[in-house]
């Protein structure tokens, strides 16, 4: 009986010990890095915001002088097509240059190693050298992304657009949607990056509805005026 009763304590140690255990183990929640989602967050993120603003206010804009539904519709596909293009164009440049800098970097850092260098080389360098350039920011992952955001973003707008003949309700229906849309990638973003959605949703719909009432309203100005 004795012999039988002294199992327990130890039973009680080990579940004890593995309990600290567990709680002591970061889980992969707080394990993981969301800044390196940044690169490719950044980039569709702004590619899509810039898509449904940038489109949307240049319909608005057309809206505000010209009702014929064609115009509007034409001008938001030229908007798309261009944005886009400068979007992918915009960041790959910008990346690249960004690539060239980090690998300059490391190429310096390499020479100033010397000897012990080699000798890291000799215990896992070259799998410390692959993790480094995997890690480097990729050009074209970059400007893939922004024109693809920028893409998506854009059609929202003209999607709106393309099926209401009336005037007023077609420009009802693209601050809608925009405005939607605008609280839905805003959110996103924000829950990608673990940071407060309701703070980034706001700013980003205050942005964009702000950006279409300035371009509506200098552009209704400027038609009224004859210029």
């Amino acid at each position: 009986m004795a012999a039988n009763t002294s199992r327990f304590p130890l039973a009680v140690n080990d579940v004890e010990q593995q309990a600290t255990v567990l709680e002591l183990e970061p889980t992969k929640d707080q394990d993981f890095d969301y800044s390196k989602r940044a690169q490719w967050l950044r980039a569709a993120v702004l590619g899509a915001n810039d898509g449904l603003v940038s489109t949307a206010s240049l319909m608005m804009g057309v809206g505000a002088v010209k009702q014929d539904i064609k115009v509007m519709i034409l001008t938001g596909f030229a908007g798309l097509v261009a944005g886009a293009c400068s979007m992918a164009i915009g960041e790959f440049v910008s990346v690249y240059s960004q690539l060239d800098i980090e690998l300059a970097q490391m190429k310096r850092d390499k020479q100033r190693g010397g000897n012990n260098n080699e000798g890291k080389q000799e215990n896992g360098g070259h799998e410390e050298e692959e993790e480094e350039k995997e890690s480097l920011p990729n050009p074209l992952q970059a400007a893939a992304a922004s024109a693809l955001a920028f893409s998506v973003g854009a059609m929202v707008p003209l999607l709106a657009a393309s099926f209401i003949r009336n005037y007023k309700l077609r420009l009802g229906a693209v601050v809608g949607s925009v405005s939607l849309a605008l609280l839905v990638f805003g959110w996103l973003g924000a829950v990608l990056g673990k940071a407060p959605a309701v703070r980034s949703s706001a700013r980003v719909l205050v942005g964009g509805l702000m950006a279409m009432a300035i371009t509506f309203g200098l552009t209704k100005l400027i038609g009224s005026s004859g210029l």
